[in-house]
């Protein structure tokens, strides 16, 4: 049956998912080298990075996501990521963690062992817990989208926290890219794409992350 979080980890890749919004800038951002997916799912951006002509591997905890993967003729193997990588030092160009961290309850250990791995850089991309819909949800008493149940997120991610961590695991920041609401509305979305990046830790409602290894 495995660990409680691999089951319930199972239990969200009973149909495919999409290329949404963080894993399709990441997939564009990316150019060379070698990759390893960790937390990888079903397999959706290691496949596009295949078609892009990058080697990428994939890790998940979740047997179920692996199954997925290897139907999709991906290279990938379960395991623990919150254990040590079964990976020597800088087997990797880059490390990619996307909507990875806020699952975790020690995200910094984690981030250490990408550095371990990968010989030049880590994309990650996590939501703001702190966003401005997520603190009108708080203002009202009810539970902000980002935190139910149902996504499993144990670790509260803001701008703050997140460079935190990475500045910790020895990563320098090259690129934030956020993304908000009400972009794609004619005239207001101008303005928030202005706005989101004066106010980021208000207005994103994720982080796109690129750092280079320290």
């Amino acid at each position: 049956m495995g660990t409680s979080v691999e089951r319930f980890q199972n239990s969200q890749w009973q149909k495919l998912g999409r290329l949404n919004f963080s894993k399709s800038t990441i997939l564009e951002l990316i150019e060379r080298g070698t990759v390893l997916d960790i937390g990888c799912g079903d397999g959706i951006l290691l496949e596009n990075l295949n078609k892009k002509g990058i080697n990428g591997r994939g890790i998940d905890i979740s047997s179920e996501a692996i199954k997925i993967c290897k139907e999709r003729g991906l290279q990938c193997e379960q395991s623990d990521i919150t254990d040590k990588l079964p990976f020597a030092d800088n087997s990797f160009d880059g490390v990619v963690l996307t909507d990875v961290l806020e699952h975790l309850f020690q995200p910094l250990d984690v981030l250490n062992e990408a550095h371990r791995v990968c010989k030049e850089y880590v994309y990650i991309s996590v939501p703001n817990f702190v966003s401005f819909p997520a603190r009108i949800h708080v203002l009202f008493g009810t539970v902000p989208e980002n935190n139910t149940p149902r996504d499993g997120h144990v670790y509260w991610m803001t701008k703050k926290v997140l460079l935190d961590l990475l500045n910790r695991s020895s990563f320098e920041i090259e690129k934030i890219i956020v993304n908000t609401f009400w972009e794609n509305i004619p005239v207001i979305g101008y303005f928030m794409k202005v706005i989101k990046n004066i106010f980021p830790s208000f207005f994103a409602l994720s982080f796109i992350i690129k750092a280079n290894k320290i």
